[in-house]
């Protein structure tokens, strides 16, 4: 497993450059480690010559380095970057992985989906498995992917009827919770909109998408979308997708946002409902949006390489395909 995994990068990354990409490196070390919500990082300080001290983060993604690589000229560009998630430990996380993320200047973000139809064909052919199977569920990675909105899914996979309770200004949680309670689905009184839609899609979506065909979730509520840009067709949902496998998520692509006062904006209520759950805040990183307003559109995508190989290579846990997984001890103590 873990030789089919060097195999499958380095397929993976003659197949970018043989598409006119440049792969680049982006620093771990970041003055913010990503302003979402639920996403929780791990904290470091560093001490300078002077023995002055500043907090630093290891970054959940290396997504503002590369956005600021496209505002300094790049077009297209890749990278394999190890990325750290705290509270994050299971069958198919771990906190420091492995992220293939990559962006196409200009491009329209639907040509993403066909990007990672390819990338999931590339580790099919190093190990010759088109039917992938996980946790009692078929996936053919070589057969067309079905593309399906989220509105629809939530209608159809779960009978919810979702856009009945947001619009492109507002989201309506009492709305939802009705319709959550007449399913008989428990949820605290605290839970806002955002955390009752997260409760359907894990528990009603997700387990039933990506079999027996590679699935492409999107059109997302554009409240459910941070960092992507309004859909012209539709200023409700958002230029969002994610790429499903036997119920696995594997990747999360934008129509990327260039309007940075947007984006603080969005920003700002992230960190005001982190600081009410959790009790913290991260901070914005600055010079991320300055180069936002100079950055042009865009479309990225996110990968999840290690579960991408769990996948294919058959393996039952993520620790499986990890040259050096955390040691159990530490492991037990972050399941």
């Amino acid at each position: 497993m873990l030789l089919a995994r060097g195999r499958i990068k380095s397929a993976i990354r003659a197949w970018f450059e043989a598409e006119g990409f440049v792969e680049v490196d982006t620093a771990c070390l970041q003055v913010s480690p990503g302003n979402e919500t639920h996403l929780h990082a791990f904290k470091t300080e560093a001490v300078g010559t002077d023995l002055q001290r500043g907090d630093f983060y290891l970054h959940t993604s290396p997504e503002f380095a590369m956005k600021k690589l496209l505002a300094a000229g790049e077009e297209k560009i890749f990278t394999f970057a190890p990325v750290f998630r705290n509270r994050e430990r299971g069958a198919a996380h771990a906190s420091e992985f492995t992220m293939l993320e990559w962006y196409r200047a200009g491009a329209p973000y639907e040509l993403l989906f066909d990007d990672c139809a390819a990338l999931l064909r590339i580790a099919s052919d190093i190990t010759g498995h088109a039917v992938w199977r996980y946790r009692n569920r078929t996936c053919n990675v070589r057969a067309a992917y079905q593309t399906l909105a989220v509105d629809d899914a939530f209608a159809t996979l779960g009978d919810v009827p979702l856009r009945d309770t947001y619009d492109a200004r507002a989201t309506d949680r009492t709305a939802l919770a009705a319709i959550l309670k007449s399913h008989g689905l428990s949820f605290a009184d605290d839970e806002t909109w955002s955390d009752l839609f997260s409760r359907v899609l894990t528990e009603k979506i997700e387990p039933r998408l990506g079999s027996p065909q590679p699935a492409m979730l999107s059109a997302y509520p554009l409240h459910e979308a941070a960092l992507a840009r309004p859909s012209p067709a539709d200023p409700a949902v958002a230029e969002r997708f994610e790429l499903y496998v036997c119920g696995v998520e594997l990747a999360n692509g934008f129509g990327e946002l260039c309007d940075a006062a947007e984006q603080r904006r969005r920003f700002d209520i992230a960190m005001n409902d982190k600081q009410r759950i959790y009790g913290e805040r991260y901070p914005i990183d600055e010079d991320f949006l300055a180069a936002l307003a100079q950055m042009p559109p865009a479309s990225g995508c996110a990968l999840g390489f290690d579960r991408l190989v769990m996948l294919a290579t058959g393996a039952e846990r993520i620790d499986q395909i990890i040259w050096t997984p955390m040691t159990e001890p530490h492991a037990e103590a972050l399941r």
